[in-house]
């Protein structure tokens, strides 16, 4: 059978398939690089390569998780994943997402998501997991918000020094999300659903702010005072952030290192909400204010 970058008839309609055959693969590996250069800008990327085509063939044809969306015959999103098994569970772990910028304002990733999800339940799988950069706060907000995962877990510099235009000159702290597939949250958020009221474009009232932009966009830390539910705000854009003032970018980095990462890995606490303006909501699912001097 021929390889081909289309698995539909050219429309201009959204259409998400499993990859399948070298073209595919190829298109799907310099789709990668495309986004992570120039925070995808779709420039041709002279940077490291994001996942080698060998690498994707091998997932797609060992049955692993490879999937594309095409619109109007051409590949504007892709998005791998493999099984593992933790805590006597199969689980999905999604390697890397990526989409240019022509479908950003077509739904892409959420489909390519959706995808993953219903993938993942027709084999018996019912939690995803994933890392995502905590101070980009769009990543947080369609993460936690759009897909209705949380973030369960806070790793510190986790992929080491990267090279990438996105990530270089940085640490790589990443939150896990977990995304548990047929909880309300996710299957509300499958179904396009209202989303609770803590999400909205503020921090919410009755949590306490502990980490805010400052007025010259510093991080400014406040005491906690052993609330039970936290916030925590993150600039706007720390990719642009990083390339104009990098020293004020890893100031950010530490201050949240310091504060929405202490109490995700070690008080209890999960990140269950984000809202537009880059407002984390922090909860303890005992309700216990966590105990500090």
């Amino acid at each position: 059978m021929t390889d081909t970058l289309s698995p539909a008839p050219v429309t201009d309609r959204l259409v998400v398939r499993e990859i399948r055959g070298l073209a595919a693969a190829e298109a799907s590996a310099s789709l990668f690089d495309a986004v992570w250069a120039g925070d995808g800008d779709g420039a041709q990327s002279t940077g490291p390569q994001q996942v080698s085509v060998n690498i994707i063939r091998a997932l797609e044809h060992g049955g692993g998780y490879a999937s594309a969306a095409w619109v109007g015959g051409h590949m504007v999103g892709a998005l791998l994943g493999f099984v593992g098994f933790h805590h006597r569970q199969f689980v999905m772990h999604s390697h890397i997402l990526g989409v240019l910028p022509p479908g950003r304002s077509r739904g892409v990733g959420f489909a390519l998501k959706q995808h993953q999800r219903q993938w993942s339940l027709d084999r018996g799988i019912g939690r995803i997991v994933w890392t995502f950069d905590p101070l980009v706060s769009r990543n947080a907000y369609f993460n936690l918000v759009k897909l209705g995962a949380v973030g369960g877990r806070y790793e510190i510099n986790f992929y080491g020094s990267m090279a990438d235009d996105i990530n270089a000159g940085d640490e790589t702290d990443r939150m896990v999300a977990v995304w548990d597939l047929d909880s309300p949250r996710a299957v509300r958020a499958a179904t396009r659903g209202t989303q609770p009221p803590a999400l909205a474009e503020a921090a919410p009232s009755d949590a306490h702010r502990w980490l805010e932009v400052g007025s010259a966009g510093e991080p400014v830390v406040h005491d906690t005072d052993g609330n039970a539910r936290l916030c925590c705000q993150v600039p706007e854009d720390i990719v642009a952030l990083r390339r104009k003032d990098g020293p004020l970018a890893r100031e950010w980095r530490f201050a949240l290192r310091a504060t929405l990462g202490t109490a995700v890995r070690e008080e209890g606490f999960t990140a269950t909400g984000m809202s537009r303006s880059g407002w984390y909501v922090l909860e303890r699912p005992d309700g216990l204010a966590a105990s500090r001097p």
